[in-house]
Parts: C-alpha cells; structure tokens; sequence
C-alpha cells in the first residue's frame, strides 16, 4: 500500500494499491490537469530526487521550498513562536536534515494551513514532528484527500493558535486563511497568506482570484471580504506563497489600496 501524490498539486492521498483515477483537487476548476495527463509518484520515490531548501527571511522566520520544482511550487512558513513554532502552509515532502533542523529550533507544535491547494503531505509532516495538530477550515474539509487522527477542522472567522491568529478570508476556497503573527518584525506584525491573497511580481501589491492558473477572477464582494477580515489586525510585512513574494513594508496599506485598484478594475 502507497500514499500516491499527485506530482501537479503535490496533494497526497490516502493509501491504496493502485494509483488514484482522479486527482480531485487538480480536476476543480481552480487546478488543471496537463496536457499530458495525470501523474503519480510517492513519498519514497521523491526523497530520491529531491530535498528541501531552507532560507531565512527575517528574525524567527524560515521560508521552506521543494527542490528542484515540484508540485504548486510553494513556499511553505517556519515560524518560531514564544509558546511553539509553527508550520504555515505545507509541502507534498520532509526530509531527514527538515526533522533534524526543527528539533534543533525547539520542535513544532501546530500545522496551519490556507487552503486546500496546500495541504500537500500535511499528514506526513505531523507525524515527522510528533503527531503535531493540524489546523484546517471546516469550511474546506471536503477537500481533504488523506485523512487523520491530527486534523483539527475549525470553524467560524478566527482561531487562536497561541499568540498567532488564522482569519478566514473565503474567496480563493470558503475556508481560505491567513496567518497573522503581531510578535513579528520587531512587534510590527506580520501576514502569511497563502495565495488568499497573492503579492503580486512587483511586491508592491496583491491580487485576489478564484482561480490563479485559469484565470477566474473574483467578484467585488469577496474581495471587500477578504480585505475587511484583516483590516482590524496590524502587519508591516505580508509574506505570499512563492518565493520572492514579500511586501516588505506597509502591509495594511498595501492590501487597502489593492482592494480599491481591484475594485476600480472590475467596475470600470
């Protein structure tokens, strides 16, 4: 029995003897299944060929990628934390020199994630770390395609992860958080949102879609949506979901004025 994982989403299923005949996240219209069709590999077969790359972004923040490419290609967050580090969002592998290097930051104590797109091989990485919580919007949970004992669905527009806070924005999926951290940048705060929001090449902005790859936008309510659920929390810095994507300085502002230009775009 495998834990096959779909090598476009790099979304991990539960076990079976054969591959998947679907991949269900990549068949929403939010994905895309390739030209070529769908394809499958699994745990042991991508230790083999690949590892993850580790890069400080800031003081008591580590950003973790796939190497070589794989999967969405996202960035997933360690975040040291006064009361347990925290992993935000997720990647479809761990491996041995990840487990080594967060037992050494002091272990990890909860899981976080956006949105569906990125619960990877979340399962995977709870077990590495101790059977760690994972926390993932009810609103979303049909969309879990490995299920266990570690998933703590929630529900509602705020969960407090310690000091941390996960704020439902919706839009991207009903259940799509961010993470704010007001410990951060010098007690200035920071954001981490998935693509619930995505900072865009000039990291001066972001942008708000349904569907990223097939370019299906939002309408202008989900959008007044998602800037009001993080309007009454402080943050100078928004990290996105790829490599590169940081706004560095006046986050608020910065997610204000793209709700307007947004806004303005859609309405004429």
């Amino acid at each position: 029995m495998r834990c096959f994982i779909c090598t476009t989403c790099g979304t991990q299923f539960s076990e079976s003897l054969e591959p998947p005949l679907a991949c269900l996240i990549c068949e929403d219209e939010r994905q895309f299944v390739p030209q070529g069709g769908q394809e499958w590999t699994d745990f042991a077969a991508l230790s083999q060929t690949h590892s993850v790359i580790w890069n400080e972004e800031a003081e008591g923040i580590h950003s973790l990628q796939i190497a070589p490419d794989f999967g969405i290609g996202q960035r997933a967050f360690f975040i040291e934390r006064p009361d347990g580090n925290i992993l935000w969002d997720c990647l479809s592998l761990i491996d041995e020199a990840s487990k080594d290097r967060i037992a050494a930051l002091g272990g990890l104590s909860a899981i976080a994630i956006s949105h569906p797109h990125f619960y990877s091989s979340m399962i995977e990485w709870s077990a590495a770390c101790g059977d760690v919580p994972i926390h993932i919007h009810a609103d979303d949970l049909e969309w879990t395609q490995r299920s266990g004992r570690p998933l703590r669905p929630w529900a509602g527009e705020a969960l407090q992860v310690g000091k941390a806070t996960m704020i439902r924005c919706g839009g991207h999926f009903a259940g799509s958080s961010v993470l704010h951290c007001p410990w951060l940048e010098n007690r200035r705060g920071a954001l981490f949102v998935g693509d619930t929001m995505q900072v865009t090449m000039d990291r001066k902005w972001v942008s708000f879609m349904r569907s990223y790859p097939n370019l299906i936008p939002l309408n202008g309510r989900a959008v007044k949506g998602i800037a009001e659920a993080v309007k009454p929390y402080r943050f100078e810095t928004i990290y996105g979901a790829f490599p590169g994507r940081t706004i560095g300085s006046d986050g608020n502002r910065a997610v204000e004025r793209s709700m307007e230009r947004y806004l303005t775009a859609i309405e004429g």
